[in-house]
């Protein structure tokens, strides 16, 4: 069956109808229709078999439905026939206009393309002219025909560069202007040739091709803005050139050869630069220089010169002077208007052959300005030196030796160094020419050899002789020093081995040499020493332990870090150790009175109940203290509970007295010497204010 889209009209659009063969136009046949869209988009009349479709159709949507219908009896519901299928097709009608999907288009074309897909309607189009056009693409359906429907697109058509201008420098001629004392590769100035082109087609080169200071300048691209930078290579003078005159040339990188009959891709300018004057520093007449004076030479003596001038127009005086922390010793100065090197000190090319030392040219008008140059002075060699021994030599002469024997060959050294090389001369003092025991001889080495004359050398009688040498050299005039040889005379074996060199070798017992008796003495030491150890420490076990009067503990003083407990503190610390020795076991007599009454030991306090009245306390312990004399005074830090044994006051204490101060008479104080005259006075006139 078929069936139109987008059908609304009124009624409900039929769309066909079903019959069976067994329906004899009788009422009892039933038609049901089931499938896609049953009952909501088709429905049929069970009676007639019409079926119709109930909504609007969008072919776009779903182009068919299949269904299924079937004949049943109306009364019982049972199926008259197998159910049959069909197909209902949607047919299209035209009612969508044609899209562009992708829409809207980007496209690029080079400039000056002749064929595309879109074909350009103008030849040799220019990017540089108009870069973008925009395009309105219609599509029409039905073939264009009348009722047919149609859309539209836009297309955006880029045309992209390509390499068809030259560079152009804005301007034909540009002017620097640069100081003469300018930095090596600092940059003057910038040129810019500019190119229509863009990316990669509009990159350019520069060159010097041309002018007086291709040299002296350089230029280069700079990547980011493709300026060109022109550069300094070499010093500036403004006193021997005042300006350059250069051609310069841009030309493109990348060239293409479809335009390359276009013309030369490149341009070319004149740029002038201006030396402007500055105020230099001095410039030395020679970049370095080089002195030589001879170690002799004499005080204030003129080394060499330095010069050096102002290059600038001005040309100021120049000063010259030392830099003195290459010259710490103050051994050159310099004359500060003319450059002359003087000697200030005495050299010796001996200690230090070079000195370098640094000159400071400044400019009078302007002492900020100034060049500093080094200069080396070369000591040359004077022969004031006498050669002498290599090292202190010391000869042993073997008793067994034969005459003619070589005893030692020694060499000499000298602190000159003479342009031919050293030689030596050697002899022996005028008065021992004729030695009768040695001789010498010059080797051709420039070394001497000492010979024996006999032989029945003897230790005994003579162990050691020494032979005086006189060293000269040749010099101008020559040097000579005489060194001393020592001979010691030595016991050999038959291959003429030394062995011993000590006369005291003939007295020594056969058998025991010299390093026996050596170990011997060393045990007789060790010995001797092991027993006066031994004694001293016997000694030192045998002392008593006893404690001598004058270092009597009693005596000390008595230092405790108890914390005292006021008035209620009875205990605070044990005053035993200030008692008397002889008392401890009982009552202490007065040496001055006889004693009557015999005090017991005080008894503890008892403790003090909470709550009493501190005024009453205070009374109490106050009447007892005065009433016992054996109460320790515990206000008092000065106690003299013992005298001593050697005394003849015995003891000072108050406190073994059996009565109080009132009662006592103390003029026994004045029969115990001059030492108590003093308290003697003071308590008799205590005695006679109570008197009156």
């Amino acid at each position: 069956m078929f069936v139109l889209e987008e059908f609304s009209g009124p009624e409900p659009i039929l769309v066909g109808r079903l019959h069976t063969d067994l329906d004899p136009g009788s009422s009892k046949i039933k038609y049901i229709l089931s499938g896609d869209g049953a009952g909501t988009i088709f429905v049929i009349n069970d009676k007639t078999g019409d079926i119709h479709a109930m909504k609007r159709l969008d072919r776009e949507e779903k182009a068919e439905y299949t269904l299924t219908a079937q004949a049943v009896d109306r009364d019982t519901n049972k199926p008259l026939e197998p159910p049959s299928e069909f197909i209902i097709k949607v047919q299209d009608i035209n009612d969508n206009a044609p899209e562009f999907v992708d829409g809207p288009y980007h496209a690029t074309v080079p400039e000056m393309s002749v064929v595309a897909i879109i074909k350009t309607a103008l030849p040799n189009m220019d990017r540089e002219a108009k870069e973008e056009y925009f395009v309105v693409i219609q599509a029409k359906d039905m073939g264009g025909h009348m009722g047919g429907l149609s859309g539209t697109t836009t297309v955006t058509i880029t045309l992209t560069d390509v390499n068809d201008n030259p560079p152009k420098f804005a301007q034909s001629l540009y002017h620097f202007s640069v100081m003469e004392d300018v930095a090596l590769g600092e940059p003057i100035g910038r040129v810019k040739a500019n190119d229509l082109d863009i990316g990669e087609n509009a990159k350019s080169s520069y060159e010097i091709i041309e002018g007086d200071g291709m040299d002296i300048f350089e230029i280069t691209t700079d990547a980011q803005t493709q300026d060109g930078i022109i550069r300094v290579r070499k010093p500036l003078d403004f006193e021997t050139k005042k300006s350059y005159t250069l051609k310069v040339e841009a030309a493109n990188i990348h060239i293409d050869p479809r335009f390359i009959s276009g013309g030369p891709f490149k341009d070319t300018a004149t740029v002038k630069i201006v030396v402007e004057d500055a105020d230099e520093p001095p410039v030395f007449s020679s970049p370095t220089y080089l002195l030589e004076v001879h170690e002799n030479a004499a005080i204030n003596s003129v080394i060499g010169q330095v010069t050096a001038h102002d290059p600038d127009v001005s040309s100021s005086p120049i000063r010259f002077s030392i830099d003195r922390h290459t010259d710490l010793d103050r051994q050159f100065n310099i004359n500060a208007d003319d450059g002359k090197i003087t000697l200030a000190t005495p050299l010796d090319r001996e200690t230090n052959m070079w000195h370098n030392i640094t000159i400071v040219a400044t400019e009078t008008s302007n002492p900020k300005l100034m060049s500093r140059l080094p200069v080396a002075i070369k000591v040359l060699d004077v022969n004031d030196n006498a050669p002498e021994f290599a090292s202190e030599h010391e000869a042993f002469l073997c008793e067994n030796g034969k005459p003619g024997q070589i005893i030692q060959i020694v060499s000499a050294v000298d602190k000159d160094d003479p342009k031919n090389g050293h030689y030596f001369l050697y002899s022996l003092l005028p008065e021992m020419v004729n030695n009768p025991n040695f001789t010498i001889k010059k080797n051709e080495d420039n070394t001497l050899s000492i010979l024996a004359k006999h032989s029945g050398f003897s230790r005994q009688k003579q162990e050691v002789y020494l032979l005086p040498i006189i060293i000269s050299d040749s010099g101008n005039p020559p040097m000579s020093s005489t060194s001393t040889l020592t001979i010691r005379v030595c016991g050999c074996s038959s291959d003429g081995i030394v062995q011993s060199c000590n006369v005291e070798a003939y007295v020594l017992p056969i058998g025991l040499s010299m390093g026996a008796l050596i170990a011997i003495l060393a045990c007789i030491i060790l010995l001797l020493v092991i027993v006066v150890l031994f004694v001293t420490l016997r000694r030192h076990k045998n002392e008593p332990l006893i404690i001598k009067d004058d270092e009597d503990v009693r005596e000390n003083i008595i230092r405790y870090d108890d914390e005292g407990g006021g008035e209620e503190d009875t205990e605070a610390f044990d005053i035993a150790t200030l008692q008397n020795p002889d008392g401890i076991n009982g009552f202490l007599p007065r040496k001055d009175i006889k004693p009557d009454l015999q005090f017991m030991p005080r008894q503890g306090l008892a403790p003090v109940p909470n709550g009493v009245d501190v005024d009453e306390f205070i009374n109490v312990r106050l009447h007892e203290a005065d009433n016992d004399p054996t109460a320790p005074p515990y206000d008092s830090i000065q106690i003299y509970g013992y005298e001593g044994r050697g005394s003849a006051a015995g003891s000072l204490s108050s406190l073994e007295s059996s009565t109080s101060d009132s009662d006592q008479n103390f003029d026994y104080l004045s029969e115990w010497g001059p030492r108590f005259k003093r308290l003697g006075d003071l308590y008799s006139v205590g005695e006679s204010d109570k008197e009156t």
